[in-house]
């Protein structure tokens, strides 16, 4: 989670190299418009939309995180078929709520190919749905809804922040190569209501999202086995982005992010932080019965923005999809801290690649 990488589409989607060609063309840099680019971009490989965020239940307090991701993958070796059943486009997308008292953590998937009502993905604007399913932008507001085994939710989010354009002015390196990168923006501290079903019981609930999209035509560095990634909306309205990417030893291939403080916009932009600014210590480790994987649960993230804590509100928040997609990862609600220790903010942490090396 997820944020966002080039591989997140295709490795959490468990989605076979087959399905892409294998060599592409480094990006070529360009001026985002919107609406438009609100919307799909079918001709280039992956692309997803990526919203995460805290939420508290009222008036007792309790505290929960969420995510919803729907991932666009484009299938090379069909797009000459005349065939309307063809699978040229297919839609996967996962959810997930984190119980923060009651440590429990509920998700769920679906995927569809595009197309008969079932499955879509709107080139003019986010409109998204699969199944039963959605995410919509209605400008300015987006409107989510997810349901599950035990969980269902439904939140309206409202923007109140310009776009964060990540890299340089929307176009993402993710390796040495030029050819890995992406088209990527973020909107941070996005204002969320709803309400949240959990175990038959319902919640109005509100707090503060996230939500990236991110599209690209290239995969990663063949020597990436896996990355570490944080989006954190802070109190004072600042939002961090930070990233590492390594490889089987564990150390650095790649690294970025960015710091935009508050009342910055697209005239003020955020602060791109360049490769070799950012580094993610580990300080203590969780061990998944389930899979044995053993992740690091609270970093010392160090940026050019200032150095960081990030702890894990929940230790267990591994995804494991192996029944379907095949993939296992850990996303979840983790609390952000300054040098002193005090909570500043919170957000998503992702980590991949500690179950087995990403391999499609």
């Amino acid at each position: 989670m997820p944020p966002g990488l080039q591989r997140r589409a295709l490795l959490l989607a468990g989605l076979p190299l087959s399905l892409c060609s294998s060599y592409a063309s480094a990006l070529t840099p360009r001026r985002l418009q919107f609406p438009r680019d609100f919307g799909s971009h079918p001709d280039l490989r992956i692309e997803w939309w990526y919203l995460t965020g805290a939420l508290s239940a009222q008036p007792a307090g309790e505290r929960f995180g969420f995510q919803l991701t729907f991932f666009r993958a484009r299938v090379a070796a069909t797009q000459a078929m005349g065939s309307a059943f063809a699978a040229k486009q297919l839609l996967f997308a996962h959810a997930a709520v984190t119980d923060v008292a009651g440590k429990k953590l509920w998700h769920d998937q679906r995927l569809a190919r595009a197309g008969f009502g079932l499955a879509q993905a709107s080139q003019t604007d986010t409109e998204l749905r699969l199944n039963d399913w959605s995410m919509r932008r209605t400008n300015p507001q987006y409107e989510a809804q997810a349901s599950g085994e035990g969980f269902d939710f439904r939140l309206s989010l409202s923007p109140t922040q310009p776009l964060l354009l990540q890299g340089q002015q929307g176009l993402s390196r993710k390796g040495p190569e030029p050819q890995q990168a992406s088209f990527y923006y973020s909107q941070p501290q996005l204002q969320a209501s709803g309400q949240l079903r959990l175990g038959g019981k319902n919640l109005a609930v509100q707090g503060q999202a996230w939500l990236d999209h991110e599209w690209s035509d290239e995969l990663l560095h063949p020597r990436a086995v896996g990355w570490d990634w944080i989006g954190m909306n802070l109190a004072d309205g600042s939002a961090l982005t930070a990233f590492v990417l390594r490889d089987k030893v564990g150390a650095a291939l790649w690294s970025g992010g960015s710091f935009r403080q508050p009342g910055a916009g697209l005239t003020q932009p955020a602060r791109a932080f360049k490769p070799g600014e950012v580094s993610f210590q580990p300080l203590r480790f969780w061990s998944s019965a389930n899979t044995g994987a053993r992740y690091p649960v609270e970093w010392l993230v160090r940026t050019p923005a200032g150095n960081f804590g990030v702890k894990a509100l929940v230790d267990n928040q591994e995804l494991d999809s192996r029944a379907s997609t095949g993939a296992v990862y850990w996303e979840g609600l983790s609390e952000l801290t300054d040098a002193q220790g005090q909570g500043v903010g919170q957000g998503y942490l992702e980590m991949t690649g500690y179950a087995s090396p990403l391999r499609l």
